[in-house]
């Protein structure tokens, strides 16, 4: 009798990984069920019964970078704003082919996919509740306004060196250090 095929959270995680990596190499409409398949060493049938098919294959890739994500922001929290940017970036470096993936819209553009409603929002949330003690006693939309001004500061360094971008000044360390360093100042820190 022949055994049965196990799907187990090892296959789970090398058909995300390895249709991260695809799909950045190849573009989301270019990267097929059969090539994810064949490069994490499966047949398509085991993508089809672990995640449904390519749409929601690439809904997990980005709900795994999105919790990956928040688990460094999670971790970073307790040290302050200036930690939560520099984990921001080091995430990044160390996970260019996810960073790219959830924050391009490269997916969304080639195949019906995006997160899962809510993953997102986790990663995020620190940088709120760290805005929010920075500024007592601020209104809901005065946060929530910061938040965009630290973000997009934070996001936009970071995808200028992911780009290969020359750094501003000497080095994009340097860079990065005095943007954290100008935020916390606007921030009264």
């Amino acid at each position: 009798m022949a055994r049965p095929v196990i799907h187990d959270e090892s296959l789970r995680r090398k058909l995300l990984d390895t249709a991260a990596i695809l799909i950045a190499r190849d573009g989301g409409g270019s990267a097929s069920l059969r090539s994810i398949a064949a490069a994490a060493g499966t047949s398509t049938t085991a993508v089809y019964s672990l995640y449904g098919g390519k749409a929601e294959l690439l809904t997990a890739v980005l709900d795994d970078g999105f919790a990956s994500f928040a688990e460094a922001q999670q971790e970073a929290a307790s040290a302050g704003l200036e930690a939560l940017g520099r984990a921001y970036r080091t995430w990044a470096l160390k996970h260019p082919v996810l960073y790219g993936l959830m924050f391009n819209g490269v997916l969304a553009s080639r195949v019906p996919c995006r997160p899962t409603p809510g993953a997102a929002e986790p990663s995020i949330a620190p940088l709120f509740a760290a805005v929010a003690a920075a500024l007592p006693g601020a209104a809901d939309d005065e946060v929530a306004s910061m938040v965009g001004v630290v973000w997009g500061q934070v996001h936009g360094l970071v995808s200028l060196e992911l780009a290969g971008v020359p750094a501003p000044g000497r080095s994009w360390d340097a860079a990065y250090d005095a943007a954290l360093r100008q935020i916390g100042r606007s921030l009264g820190r």
